[in-house]
This record gives structure tokens, sequence and C-alpha cells, in this order.
């Protein structure tokens, strides 16, 4: 327990390798033990194997990370299988029923669904809304800056799309979600990490609703500041952000550098001309830009046919995305090492930084009359054609 007036206390828990025992499905067999949870994974099980396998992904998946966004009125699910892995988007569910408004549960009875950061602490077959996956409200932070005899509890990602300040999906998907995360409680993730913000902060719509009730909620602006610092250390690391809680219940993002880099340069094997170039050997100061064949205009049309031609690769849902994609031009003009760093989804991501790696060659850039390497990055606008 932590003594009051101790100076950090860390409460989201950094994934840790487990050895899984032989009876690593215990926690399944124990799920299943209920008629209503065994008649799901007889329905679900071979169903949701099929999805993962067409996704590229394995399954059961070993670790999952939930993120919930309450203007946007959508749950993701994020899967992998092993800690230095990255995060890979599995599906966006439709958040059917929301109560309250932007901004912390802070008092029983205010039909706000919390913001923060959270874990699943119950799984609860037997819910009258169907079924139910607890969270740890209130965490370190909310028994801080809530209400010290009722801040309020209960807070379950459920069924039956009704809600007094939970999160509620159709039946049909929390009977997928109780099913990959009761597999990822069996293979040793005590802590599923669910993160709820208040908007998707890569949707402007969404960001211009958010600046319109921080000029009425002024208070509620320090914690809107974290939320997003730490919805943007996952989209660029796609791993979870380490956060910790101080004295006044404040939340503060750890921005350590992930162990992920490592594996996804051992993983993506590239030809020896490709190979990132060292940051030393990039050019700070050139005499003349790298220019795509056939200019800007010709440069334009590309970044055109690139969004309309990944549009199917948007998140259900989803009208646009603003990417920002990091790459280099070497000094033969080849473009190499291409890497979204803001903005999309795994499939989206993965499209776009070999779309960039497969421009036609370039003008290198030019320092001293030599060609040279320089790095660039540039906005992508991937758009929803209209009615689709």
């Amino acid at each position: 327990m932590n003594k009051p007036g101790s100076i950090l206390t860390v409460f989201i828990v950094i994934f840790l390798s487990c050895t899984v025992v032989n009876g690593q499905n215990s926690f399944v067999d124990y799920q299943k033990s209920f008629a209503k949870v065994a008649d799901v994974f007889r329905r679900k099980e071979d169903t949701l194997r099929k999805q993962f396998e067409a996704r590229g992904l394995k399954w059961p998946a070993k670790y999952i990370y939930i993120r919930s966004f309450k203007y946007d009125s959508q749950l993701e699910v994020w899967v992998k299988n092993s800690t230095r892995e990255q995060f890979k988007l599995f599906k966006t569910f439709k958040i059917c029923a929301m109560a309250g408004s932007l901004g912390p549960k802070r008092m029983q009875g205010d039909y706000q669904v919390p913001e923060g950061f959270y874990y699943i602490n119950e799984f609860k077959p037997n819910s009258v809304y169907h079924l139910s996956l607890g969270l740890n409200y209130p965490n370190a932070s909310d028994r801080i800056l809530s209400d010290s005899l009722y801040p309020g509890g209960d807070i379950f990602i459920h069924g039956s799309c009704v809600t007094e300040g939970c999160i509620p999906i159709t039946n049909d998907q929390i009977e997928d979600l109780y099913v990959i995360t009761s597999y990822a409680r069996a293979m040793g993730q005590d802590y599923i990490p669910v993160h709820i913000f208040p908007i998707q902060f890569n949707n402007p719509k969404s960001v211009s609703y958010l600046e319109r009730f921080l000029k009425n909620y002024r208070n509620y602006k320090p914690l809107a500041d974290n939320l997003e610092a730490a919805y943007n250390y996952f989209e660029t690391n796609r791993q979870v952000p380490v956060v910790m809680v101080n004295t006044k219940g404040e939340y503060q993002v750890e921005y350590v550098r992930p162990a992920v880099e490592k594996v996804v340069k051992e993983k993506r094997i590239l030809p020896e001309k490709d190979i990132p170039i060292p940051d030393h050997e990039l050019a700070k100061v050139v005499n003349n830009l790298p220019v795509y064949p056939g200019g800007t205009k010709a440069f334009q049309h590309f970044l055109d046919e690139t969004g309309k031609e990944l549009a199917p690769l948007l998140d259900e849902g989803q009208k646009a995305a603003y990417l920002v994609v990091d790459y280099i031009i070497n000094k033969e003009g080849k473009p190499v090492y291409a890497r979204v760093v803001k903005g999309g989804n795994a499939d989206l991501n993965e499209m776009i930084e070999k779309k960039f790696e497969n421009m036609p060659q370039w003008k290198p850039a030019i320092r001293q009359e030599q060609p040279v390497a320089f790095r660039l990055k540039q906005t992508v606008v991937i758009e929803a054609s209209p009615g689709s």
C-alpha cells in the first residue's frame, strides 16, 4: 500500500513476459463453466480465429489493449503476442449509448463515463447486461480527485446498449470481446489496459469540439493534455505508455523509448542500400531540396491517388485520417525508410510506408554541388469517398 504523500504511484502495469503453466486455460475453463459463456465460446471462437487469420494475426492474442473514445463513440481492440511486438488493430466497435459529457467522473450518480487509464479487473458472466467486463474505477488518480466518500463505481464495458455511465456495446460485440480478453487473461495478462479518451485526437471534427468545450471548462485542460500525450505516444510507437500518478492525482505520461524498435528492424529485411541512414550522415542544410519526378504537381497527384487508393483501409465508420510520413531520399535519389509517425492504423500505415518506399527515383538533394541524403516529412490525407 502506498503511504500518503508518496511522490509517484505507478498504476499502469508494464507488460511482463509470463511463463504459462500447463493449466493456462484454467481461466477459460472456469468461464465456460457458466452455460451462457460456454455457448458464446462455442458460437464465436471459430469465427474469431478466422477473423484473426484474415488480418494476419495469431489466435488467440496474448496481449490486449482497449481504447475508448467518448465523443466519437468508438471502442478499439488492439492485439499482439509478445511484449516486444507492436500492437495491431483487430477491430473497432461502435459504442451504442452514451451518458454524461466530456470530462472525468468525480462522484456517484453524476452519470459520467470516467476518463483516464484503467484495466479490466472483473469478468462478469451473469451480468444483467448480457456479459460485462469491469474496470478498476476509482483508480489511483480518482481516489485523490473524486468525492472522498462517494466517488461512484461499478463501471463496466457491457452489452445491452443501455448505460448510466458505463461503456455499452452490442451483445454480439461484447461476446467477441469477452472471448478475446478471457484468453489473454488465461495466458497471463492480469492487467488488460483500457484507456478512455474524450476524443480521437487525430479527428479534426472531434478536436474542434474539444476546443469549444475547453473554452467553458478550462480546468479540464490539464487532464485533456495528458490524455492526448498518451494517445500520441501510442500512435507513434504502438506500445502502451507508462502512466504515473503524482500526489496531486495528476497523470504523468512517461516517454519511455520502446524496446520494439530493434524488433521492427529485424523483421523488416531491407536491401543494403535501404538500411536507415545514420542521422549524422543526413544533410541538415542543402542548396537544393529533393525533387519528385515531374515536380510538385506530380507529387501532389501521387498523394491524391494514394489517398483514394487506401481509403478502404480506414477503420469502420471513419471518414478521414491525417497521417504524417517521415522518409529519406538518399543520395542516389531513392526513397528509403518511410515510416508513419502520426495517425493511421496498422494496415493503413503498412501500406502507405510501402507506397512511399516504392516511389520512383527522385532528384536527390544537393549540397555544395554534391548529392546528399535528406530527410522529409509529408502529411497525407486519406479520405473516404462521399456516401461510403
